[in-house]
């Protein structure tokens, strides 16, 4: 471990349980950010399922062009 000797300045028992807890503030601050600033995510965690758009109707075929007369 390369940062092995930061448990000589500060005690596991204090220094674990802040990184342990930072992690999960941050965590939770971007789930309210994702809440707050987007439409989809409030409906996702409820479980509501997308929509789809009902398919276009087909276009009606153009009348055919009667023959010019000359």
């Amino acid at each position: 471990m390369n940062q092995g000797r930061i448990w000589t300045v500060v005690n596991p028992t204090v220094g674990l349980p802040l990184l342990l807890g930072s992690v999960t503030v941050i965590a939770i601050l971007v789930h309210l950010a994702l809440i707050n600033n987007t439409s989809w995510f409030p409906k996702y965690w409820n479980g509501n399922t997308a929509v789809a758009a009902a398919p276009a109707a087909p276009a009606a075929p153009a009348p055919a062009a009667a023959p010019a007369k000359k």
